[in-house]
């Protein structure tokens, strides 16, 4: 998204845009069933909770730390295990609530540094923790379709939603829109989209949603590597303990 010439939420358009044809084109192919018997419902409503959730977190992110941003927005985590538990789909196991509060505790320290609360930032951060909840509705809606439908069909019809979604967003929010190079949102649209979303929606029919939102706290840390490699920031050694402490919970959660 940093490389890509278009404004934030016409970034967030051509992700999806450029997806769907390749995601629609698997589920044909792979897809089971009638076309009649497709969740057209939950697939509108989780295209809709991603649209809001990627244009909500690209405007907050620039109006807060790329910390605050990044930590709030991966309140997710929590807001799945808690979903779990109330919803009675799940119990309170410590083997599983355990390694998530070390999680976040690796995030905290990972981001600790550099995030911190101030009226500046206030905007900001509430957009961020909005984004955390328009994925865990995204999510839920995943999970719900996942239960009757393979991943190709549930993220076809999630990401071509979603596209359709965040067109008008894109074009109301100003600023670039048509790419000069196409590299970059291309190169999103297959690392974050085909890829990294299609294994999301794939684990989600597979593994409990505390199990799913505790994978989600890798996020910052595979965003630290990737800024030091991509962009030379730097991890000091509390960072390097906040992502060893995230990885470690990775661990004890499947034993």
């Amino acid at each position: 998204m940093r490389l890509a010439d278009v404004a934030p939420v016409a970034s967030a358009f051509w992700r999806m845009a450029l997806a769907a044809p390749v995601l629609l084109a698997l589920a044909v192919r792979l897809g089971r069933g009638a076309p009649g018997a497709l969740p057209w419902g939950l697939g509108l409503a989780a295209g809709a909770f991603f649209a809001a959730d990627l244009a909500v977190w690209h405007l907050g992110i620039v109006r807060t730390t790329t910390a605050n941003a990044t930590l709030l927005a991966n309140t997710t985590a929590f807001m799945l295990a808690g979903w779990g538990i109330l919803a009675g789909r799940e119990r309170a196991d410590p083997r599983r609530l355990g390694p998530l509060l070390m999680a976040g505790l690796g995030t905290a320290l990972l981001l600790g540094r550099s995030a911190g609360l101030s009226p500046e930032n206030l905007l900001g951060d509430l957009l961020s923790l909005a984004a955390a909840v328009f994925y865990t509705g995204y999510l839920l809606a995943v999970m719900r379709m996942r239960d009757r439908f393979p991943t190709a069909t549930v993220i076809a019809l999630a990401t071509l939603a979603s596209a359709l979604f965040l067109l008008p967003a894109a074009l109301v929010a100003g600023g670039p829109f048509w790419p000069r190079d196409w590299r970059p949102v291309v190169a999103l649209a297959v690392s974050s989209q085909l890829l990294g979303q299609g294994l999301m929606v794939f684990a989600s029919g597979r593994l409990p949603a505390s199990v799913v939102g505790l994978g989600l706290l890798v996020q910052p840390v595979v965003s630290a590597l990737a800024g030091m490699a991509a962009f030379g920031e730097r991890l000091g050694p509390v960072e390097l303990a906040g992502a060893a402490l995230v990885l470690a919970a990775l661990v004890l959660v499947r034993r």
